[in-house]
């Protein structure tokens, strides 16, 4: 049986209750921190949106106070990307700035909103550009962590060693892509180069455990340890967990066109999860 839906964004509700915003009014939306205001009739243009759904006329949602006091509505998601999404629905047209390189992004947006017509006018554009359009494909990316306690002797003078212990943290990765594109992306997110750490065919696996402040770096280069580090040139970052593992599987997935399809074992915790699923059609 297919995963079930991930659930609607959630709009944090106020310490007290409040009016619902009125037609015609304006409404001001908090997206990924950035403010954006607009009217009802501008959200609800498309009823099978989830905008629409979540704005639709006699649909009570209490808006979350700001400590200005003024009242507005929290989505999670990229503020950034979220202006061409209003501009849309406010022209009923896409008209991106000359030069725009992130329709990947906002096709992922504008599939989480549901807005059909902005699918087609993007799918639309990147035919005109001469934009392959991204064919269907499966990612499953699946993490795990084993603890595992480390004995070693630390020197506390020239002729004084103290037997001591540290919890060393392992994780092992697995990442599964039918788009071999994607999947390189994924290698070279990670710095995978070498045979080694990678593998044929559709998936390949990783293994690090950052080195805590209290082991030695001997002691953590003789246990045979390494770390996991992502990003380019001049801007390389440490992989210490599950958390930063993900978050950077989830750019990749975006950057690619997949749609998050589900979360294992909890919904609400995505980025501590064990396992994510993407879908593109």
């Amino acid at each position: 049986l297919p995963p079930p839906p991930l659930p609607l964004p959630k709009i944090s509700p106020p310490p007290v209750p409040s009016s619902a915003p009125s037609f015609g009014g304006p409404v001001t939306l908090n997206v990924g921190g950035t403010l954006y205001s607009t009217t009802l009739e501008t959200l609800t243009r498309f009823p099978d949106s989830m905008l629409g759904a979540m704005f639709r006329a006699g649909t009570p949602i209490p808006p979350n106070l700001s400590p200005q006091g003024g009242g507005h509505y929290f989505i999670d998601r990229d503020g950034k990307a979220f202006r061409h999404i209003l501009n849309f629905l406010r022209l009923g047209r896409l008209d991106l700035p000359r030069g725009y390189g992130e329709t990947a992004l906002l096709r992922a947006e504008a599939d989480f909103y549901q807005i059909q017509p902005l699918l087609d006018a993007l799918r639309d554009l990147e035919a005109s550009r001469g934009t392959p359009v991204p064919t269907a494909a499966l990612l499953h990316a699946d993490v795990d962590a084993s603890p595992r306690l480390v004995h070693f002797s630390a020197r506390r003078g020239p002729h004084h060693y103290e037997l001591s212990s540290v919890q060393v943290d392992t994780f092992r990765a697995n990442i599964f892509c039918t788009d071999p594109e994607c999947l390189g992306a994924m290698r070279a997110r990670f710095g995978v180069a070498s045979e080694d750490r990678a593998e044929g065919g559709p998936h390949f696996r990783l293994e690090w455990a950052p080195c805590p402040a209290e082991l030695p770096e001997v002691e953590y280069r003789r246990l045979g340890l390494q770390p996991l580090w992502t990003g380019g040139p001049g801007e390389l970052r440490e992989v210490v967990g599950t958390p930063g593992f993900l978050e950077e599987v989830l750019r990749v997935a975006l950057e690619h066109s997949f749609r998050l399809d589900s979360v294992f074992p909890d919904p609400e915790d995505l980025l501590n999860s064990r396992s994510l699923r993407f879908v593109r059609h």
